[in-house]
């Protein structure tokens, strides 16, 4: 991310291996081949001509049947893969299948079966290749704006609070708590980091998570910390649900951590808002582990707030080692989604979703912890389709931009895509006769010049610890600036065609829940019974005011 200081909240992995170059000249589109054999390591399933032709008319006619749902939703669930690139899907797929036994190129992640598609142009502002706030920020509020800024328009200046004064542009998670829907946020990462954040929050520096963070500027100019903006929430009665990490930036530093020892909160104002979200609401709680996330009953349960790491919460392969033990993300979805159904009555509920640490193991050039965590993303979607209705929900998954993440090589079908390339069962190789792997990236912290390259012929490339090569060196690997595919299904998700701004995101969600339509219709006019024009775009907090005052007097 272009604000380095938020990219990893854990030590980069160590390298395995050590470094390379690579010879020049022309080589065969195969490459070179080494004598030895290898056996491939799962069985490509028995396939015809006939099968192809079949399968393809089968999908061909199923999708011209396809007719959009005329129906508003009542719900809408936002999935977000940060980082999660067309490379990572691909990979994550073949993973997937592999890991199940298959060859894996034919497995489909759960999001893939949804019917309608799009590709989602993820610049910024002032990036051609963003970060994750502007990103996050484009799908929640309707507009794009500027690196490293939260809820905030383009007219801000970074890292400066008193320019952030009067710019807010409200979230639609905002709207949606204000119209009495049940509202909720699950994340991987801490839940003050950017993409979670920019569903509530509203400030001109992503990295003010607590006011540990803020300058003397911001607190003189009294911009609040991303943390206290969660707990402070000004809308409807608060989220319902709160799921993720980042448990120091709402602990004071006088707090002993209940987890790891020898830590404490990092918050200098002496506020302990864990406490306070407990304390605030009727019935309201604050967990920290796995026994008393467990022990919640969505139907009896007040607002919950659970944070189950002091950063970021535990990649996926790692979690079950962790000390207090942690839910997956497909559990804390679940319960979001049981809890959300529980509060909502009738009016429906607004659910956003990350998978959080996709991004944090590509910075750290770690593919194998980013593909398992692009398939707990997977887990949770299938979770959350099983838990709804294409009916009355809406279910968005797409990523907020992608990385320099690589599949390359001619690896012969069902080859570990964890692996070496193999290709005709025999290991390729490279102009200096060295193996190399399916997977790399183009910059980051796997380069291992600049001396010649290392022979992996006897590396496990496999190994979770294991760091892809990397072109270029770099600390931490950067994001890449390619478009990300948009997958839907449900009410309103035919909306989604051809390659689109990443800001049309947050237009279809309100454009296709039943309450937040007719809202915004009264707002801003042009639709419906409302064909006059109404305020000027975006929402702001006044106008937002204005508009719920308006809708209670038309009652």
């Amino acid at each position: 991310m272009r604000h380095t200081s938020t990219l990893l909240g854990c030590a980069v992995l160590t390298a395995l291996i050590a470094a390379p170059g690579l010879a020049a000249g022309p080589e065969h589109i195969r490459g070179k081949q080494s004598t030895t054999r290898v056996r491939a390591i799962t069985q490509v399933p028995k396939e015809s001509a006939q099968q192809w032709y079949r399968d393809g008319d089968r999908v061909a006619r199923q999708g011209a049947e396809l007719r959009p749902s005329a129906n508003k939703a009542k719900n809408v669930i936002l999935f977000v893969g940060d980082g999660m690139g067309l490379s990572t899907v691909a990979a994550a797929r073949i993973l997937e299948g592999q890991r199940k036994g298959h060859s894996g190129e034919e497995n489909a992640l759960s999001f893939e079966r949804f019917p309608y598609l799009s590709l989602s142009k993820t610049y910024s502002v002032d990036g051609q290749t963003p970060d994750s706030a502007p990103t996050m920020t484009a799908m929640v509020t309707g507009i794009k704006t500027k690196q490293g800024v939260l809820g905030v328009s383009q007219n801000v200046t970074y890292n400066d609070c008193a320019s952030a004064n009067g710019k807010s542009v409200v979230t639609l998670l905002e709207v949606a708590e204000a119209l009495g829907l049940a509202t909720g946020i699950v994340s991987t990462a801490r839940i003050t980091h950017a993409t979670p954040a920019a569903t509530f929050a509203h400030t001109p520096n992503r990295d003010w998570e607590s006011d540990a963070e803020l300058t003397a500027e911001a607190r003189a100019g009294g911009c609040k910390d991303i943390a206290r903006q969660l707990v402070e929430f000004p809308y409807g009665n608060g989220l319902e649900v709160a799921l993720g990490g980042g448990r120091s930036y709402f602990l004071p530093n006088t707090v002993a951590d209940p987890e790891d020892a020898g830590s404490n909160g990092r918050r200098l104002d002496g506020r302990n808002l864990a406490s306070e979200w407990a304390s605030g609401r009727p019935g309201a709680s604050y967990v920290w582990n796995k026994a008393q996330f467990n022990a919640i009953n969505p139907a009896t349960t007040g607002p919950v707030l659970g944070l189950f790491e002091r950063s970021h919460m535990e990649y996926e392969h790692d979690r079950p080692l962790d000390t207090a033990k942690e839910p997956s993300l497909a559990d804390m979805t679940a319960k979001a989604i049981d809890i959300l159904k529980a509060r909502a009555g009738n009016k429906g509920y607004f659910l956003m979703v990350e998978g959080g640490r996709v991004d944090h193991a590509h910075h750290a050039g770690n593919a194998n912890r980013a593909l398992s965590d692009a398939i707990a993303l997977s887990d949770a979607v299938r979770v959350a389709n099983r838990r709804s209705s294409a009916e009355d929900t809406l279910i968005i998954v797409t990523a907020d931009h992608s990385h320099t993440f690589t599949v390359a090589g001619y690896p012969d079908r069902g080859n570990d895509i964890l692996g070496k390339v193999v290709t005709d069962g025999t290991l390729s190789l490279d102009s200096n006769g060295k193996p190399y792997t399916t997977l790399g990236y183009i910059n980051g912290p796997g380069y291992r010049g600049p001396v010649a390259r290392p022979d992996l012929t006897a590396v496990d490339t496999a190994n979770p610890d294991f760091l892809q090569e990397a072109a270029v060196p770099l600390g931490s690997e950067t994001h890449a600036a390619e478009d990300v595919a948009i997958y839907a299904r449900g009410p309103g998700a035919h909306a989604f065609q051809g390659v689109v701004e990443q800001n049309v995101i947050f237009h279809v969600m309100a454009q296709s829940q039943k309450d937040t339509s007719s809202f915004f219709c009264q707002l801003f006019g042009g639709c419906g019974k409302n064909p006059k024009k109404g305020i000027v775009p975006p929402l702001r907090e006044a106008d937002l005011r204005a508009g719920m005052a308006q809708r209670t007097t038309n009652r």
